[in-house]
């Protein structure tokens, strides 16, 4: 699955984007994120506060308790603010 970064969280990472294929037990966006953050330093940084990350599936915003399966694209970003 294609895995994109938007704002600081794509900064901490380093990319914009990545594909990649989850492990098994890697069943929901929360185990996406805690998986995420043991790949690296810059992951760590990144997911340090997963309740502050904002995730869409396919472009559908969703919360950490969504599951993964059939996903083909996962979008992480902070919180927007309007203005």
């Amino acid at each position: 699955m294609k895995i994109l970064y938007f704002a600081w969280v794509r900064e901490r990472v380093g990319k914009p984007e990545e594909e990649i294929e989850a492990p098994a037990g890697v069943s929901t966006v929360g185990d996406l994120m805690t998986w995420l953050a043991g790949r690296g330093e810059e992951y760590a940084y990144a997911f340090e506060n997963p309740r502050v990350v904002r995730a869409a599936i396919d472009r559908t915003h969703v919360k950490a308790e969504a599951p993964i399966a059939g996903a083909r694209e996962i979008a992480f970003f902070p919180p927007m603010t309007g203005g």
